[in-house]
């Protein structure tokens, strides 16, 4: 019998560290040289957020159970903090070093929809931003996992288009309470009739609209199986962090979720992003390197590894920019589908926000359904606000322009489209040479409408490529 046993923790032993070792497979026969990523080491200690008060009943608020959770491990150097069956109202969760938030099957952790909870204050006075429900800045070796959910309960938080949503949905948004803007073509949650307000107008209040997860000057970080749904703003953000891993996630949102960006990776070294499946209101899967002269002091978005991903609704499947001066460097995106995304392979930027895209190896991406382009390079892209009027762009002297965007040595390969309406657009700035040295072979496009769109000032190569259309 103890043979049996032997072999037996022999075989599970062997099976942890193949699932370990498991993430070096993802760096055979890459076109660049990569360095693998480092994975988070979680100590091998457990509590549960039930020994600290914690209570799933959807009505108890756990925010001092989790954090009472969190400082107990802090002090045995880390471990795990098992959430169970359930759904757990909480404000602030803050993560610290060596340690794994397990989410179990069938557990919900659900932002509060009180506002209030997510206001830190210093020296007796309020911040004038709002903290995401889960945060981690300047930790090592952390981790969210497990096969639960975790709920922003944007709805509370999100501005909505009256030309969004269908006569139902508005009704139920006006049942909330609320407040109407510009002759009704708006909503705020401002004025709601459960929770109180945080600022003084719905505009100074939509300011301080706050994101789901955010990871900031980290080392380690393991984010798997987890769903992320519903954010107030952007669902899950990696900022300046070294060794990411995001794997197995579902990120998730209405299709209509104001600024509802998926994964936006930024300033990140050395990421690893498969198997995850995005379906959100804005951007998908986002690469980002800070604006201005903050995007050069944070460096780069380096040695990125993006696989086997899904992105259903999003503004663009795979996207670089808008921000993105600290540059974009040894990227390899392969073997991802976008199925009914409103744009492809996306690429945007604009003056005072444009940087440099060096070593971008793109491969294996099969779309269906794309609204506008397959492929699309904007460099005169402008934010758009909450306010459904339109935004003008200034009139800009586009020579010697700061922080103009350089889309170069890009090399796109083996895409198959089926039904956009546009196959490849590029649009540079007069007088730069914004979009160059970009190659796109062996492709198939199937399109309804444009099959190259370019500018006289651009230089994109297309190679041994199809177009095809219905018959005129």
């Amino acid at each position: 019998m103890k043979k049996v046993l032997l072999l037996c923790m022999t075989f599970m032993l062997a099976l942890t560290s193949v699932k370990a070792g498991n993430y070096d497979n993802y760096y055979q026969n890459l076109p660049v040289s990569m360095p693998k990523v480092t994975e988070a080491v979680i100590p091998d200690y457990t509590v549960n957020i039930k020994d600290f008060g914690g209570v799933g009943d959807g009505i108890t608020l756990n925010t001092e159970a989790f954090s009472k959770a969190i400082s107990a491990l802090n002090k045995k150097g880390g471990g795990h903090l098992v959430v169970p069956a359930g759904i757990w109202m909480t404000g602030l969760i803050s993560l610290k070093d060596n340690i794994d938030l397990h989410i179990e099957k069938n557990a919900i952790i659900m932002a509060s929809p009180d506002k209030n909870l997510f206001i830190k204050e210093k020296d007796g006075k309020k911040d004038t931003k709002c903290t995401p429900l889960i945060s981690a800045s300047k930790r090592k070796n952390i981790s969210i996992t497990g096969e639960g959910v975790i709920d922003g309960n944007g709805a509370y938080w999100r501005p909505v288009k009256r030309s969004k949503v269908s006569d139902a949905e508005w009704k139920e948004f006006l049942y909330m309470g609320g407040t109407q803007a510009e002759e009704g073509k708006l909503w705020f949650p401002f004025n709601l009739k459960h929770y109180d307000n945080i600022a003084a107008t719905p505009e100074a209040q939509e300011k301080m609209r706050t994101h789901l997860i955010r990871i900031t000057d980290c080392e380690n970080v393991l984010i798997k199986g987890v769903t992320i749904q519903n954010s107030p703003k952007f669902h899950l953000i990696p900022t300046r962090c070294t060794n990411v891993i995001v794997d197995g996630v579902t990120i998730r949102c209405p299709w209509n979720a104001q600024n509802g960006d998926g994964l936006d990776i930024s300033s990140c070294k050395n990421v690893l992003i498969v198997n995850n499946t995005i379906d959100v209101g804005d951007d998908g899967i986002c690469m980002k390197a800070g604006a201005g002269e903050s995007g050069l002091k944070y460096g780069p978005c380096e040695n990125i590894l993006i696989e086997n991903n899904a992105v259903f609704h999003a503004h663009g499947g795979f996207v670089i920019g808008s921000e993105f001066t600290g540059g974009i460097k040894n990227f390899v995106v392969r073997n991802n589908r976008f199925s009914g995304t409103d744009t492809g392979l996306r690429f945007k930027s604009g003056i005072g926000r444009g940087g440099k895209v060096e070593k971008l190896y793109i491969s294996d991406i099969f779309m269906t359904d794309i609204k506008d382009e397959a492929i699309v390079f904007e460099c005169t892209y402008i934010d758009k606000k909450y306010s459904v009027k339109e935004d003008k762009a200034e009139t800009v002297t586009y020579t010697d322009a700061p922080f103009a965007p350089d889309f170069g040595d890009i090399h796109i390969s083996n895409v198959v489209c089926r039904n956009s309406k546009t196959a490849i657009s590029a649009h540079g700035l007069p007088g730069l040479k914004c979009v160059h040295d970009v190659t796109i072979d062996n492709s198939t496009f199937f399109y309804t409408k444009t099959d190259k769109d370019f500018d006289n000032n651009v230089d994109v190569k297309v190679n041994n490529t199809k177009f095809v259309t219905f018959d005129k």
